[in-house]
């Protein structure tokens, strides 16, 4: 059962504890502490590869925040006013996008679980991110959470149909906006061996489940991660059996290599493997931070000797690239690199048909991560409007439409081989041709123009403050409130 409704009134405990703090900057702090603890359950499985550094990336991410808190303090607490609730339903969302804005930014983990990727199950709801991609969802559910409390503190029924208008946006943007173009269909498997650590097992396992395919009239197969774990370029036998069970199959092998190259790197490769041999790869380019590289090794290294962070660096591949399993184009990504919404926009423009990500997740059997990576294969597709599928070595394995509708799984308990239909309807989507630009701009226009409209009244309150005091007596500060008090003798 998917709680992706509850997104849509999660937020509303947050400003409410927020609001009562006795100022914007104690607000603000509790909405960093909250949020941190938010990236803490979020990414507990990261502490076997982090240990305690985990604590400190959430304390570290969760500052982003700060200002969200802020705002939400400033703009709720006190007698609540129409005016400053509306500011803050277009407010509290544009502080909240810039901060997971920032947050991408891969050394910080990447834009692991965005509130709006929470929507991946259901398509009618994530459809605004085919407009300004999983940011723009995350923007209408903080929204909503917001107009929510605003309704609350306004003792309003009419208040109350701003959520709900905001909440139908999506909805109505999948059912009247434009449809993906028909395309042909396409039929993949992914192969699932499941979680097996010795690197010829658990090869040996998706090849025995691969020659289970035999006749089944494929286009592509699709293996996971780390799947082979020996240099094709420098392993000629290993080369020609992956070719020869090709063959057999009748439909090229997107294979993933996790292995020293010649040059002494280590990389992981996904290899299209083709009836006379390999057809090119893609070399991943992000890295996990501490699960394939540590930032900063000569400063942070020692957490190699109390973790299972990486004890040697991956190396990095050149970018993107597009593979041709004969007509189809196969745009391949690795892993960690399914979280970022900029790689799969990248592919597409390239020529990609069909995206295809890889990944194994098996440091973290059980754990949240597995359908938290796959989830955001659909998100992808509904951003780019392209067709998605996602092969994990021990899950989740997946496939989605252009629309992120999923078209089958594999739970991550299952192992097996997933063979789906997938059409290769398509669209080129505003946020395909714009990116992040668009709602990231707006989202610091809207902050820009509020903050200096604080500063603004501040000042003025400031300035009147002489005038007051010459024509009333002595009065005090206290918050944003004058209070007169007598004159003493």
């Amino acid at each position: 059962m998917s709680w992706w409704w509850l997104a849509w009134v999660g937020l509303i405990p947050l400003l409410f504890i927020v609001r009562a703090a006795p100022s914007a900057l104690q607000g603000g702090a509790r909405a960093w502490f909250g949020m941190a603890g938010f990236v803490l359950t979020n990414q507990y499985w990261l502490f076997p590869s982090a240990g305690p550094l985990l604590v400190v990336v959430a304390l570290v991410v969760g500052v982003l925040w700060f200002p969200w808190g802020f705002a939400a303090q400033r703009l709720l607490s006190g007698e609540a006013a129409v005016r400053r609730v509306l500011a803050a339903v277009v407010v509290l969302p544009s502080a909240w996008v810039l901060a997971e804005a920032v947050r991408s930014w891969h050394h910080f983990g990447g834009p692991w679980a965005p509130l709006g990727a929470s929507q991946w199950v259901q398509p009618a709801t994530l459809a605004p991110a085919s407009v300004g991609g999983v940011w723009l969802v995350s923007f209408l559910m903080v929204a909503v959470n917001t107009a929510i409390v605003a309704a609350i503190l306004l003792c309003s029924w009419r208040a109350a149909a701003l959520p709900v208008a905001l909440i139908a946006l999506g909805p109505t943007w999948f059912w009247l906006g434009p449809a993906p173009a028909p395309g042909p269909t396409v039929r993949v498997a992914l192969v699932q061996p499941g979680d097996i650590d010795d690197a010829r097992a658990r090869q040996a396992a998706s090849e025995r489940l691969t020659e289970g395919l035999v006749g089944e009239r494929l286009d592509l197969v699709v293996w996971g991660e780390s799947s082979v774990g020996v240099d094709l370029t420098s392993d000629p036998d290993a080369t020609a059996r992956l070719v020869e069970l090709r063959r057999r199959v009748g439909a090229d092998v997107l294979v993933n290599v996790d292995a020293r190259a010649p040059d002494g790197g280590i990389y992981k490769s996904s290899v299209l493997i083709g009836s006379d041999g390999p057809r090119g790869s893609y070399a991943k380019t992000r890295l996990v931070p501490f699960g394939e590289y540590v930032p900063l090794r000569a400063l942070l290294g020692w957490a190699t000797r109390h973790t299972n962070a990486a004890g040697e660096d991956r190396r990095r591949g050149d970018g993107p690239v597009v593979l041709h399993a004969g007509t189809l184009a196969v745009g391949p990504l690795i892993s960690f690199e399914t979280t970022f919404s900029d790689l799969p926009r990248h592919v597409v423009r390239l020529g990609a048909q069909l995206l295809a990500y890889q990944s194994s997740t098996s440091s973290y059997q059980g754990s949240w991560a597995q359908p938290q990576l796959a989830s955001m294969a659909a998100v992808h597709a509904a951003e780019t409007g392209h067709p998605a599928v996602h092969a994990g070595t021990s899950g989740v394995s997946a496939a989605f439409d252009a629309r992120g509708r999923e078209l089958g799984r594999l739970p991550a308990s299952d192992r097996g081989v997933l063979v789906v239909d997938v059409p290769l309807d398509s669209r080129a989507t505003a946020y395909d041709r714009l990116g992040d630009w668009p709602i990231v701009v707006a989202a610091v226009l809207i902050l820009t123009a509020w903050c200096a409209q604080s500063a603004r009244r501040s000042w003025i309150d400031v300035r009147r403050w002489p005038a007051r005091n010459r024509a009333g007596g002595q009065r005090s500060w206290r918050g944003r409130r004058y209070r007169r008090q007598e004159d003493r003798p």
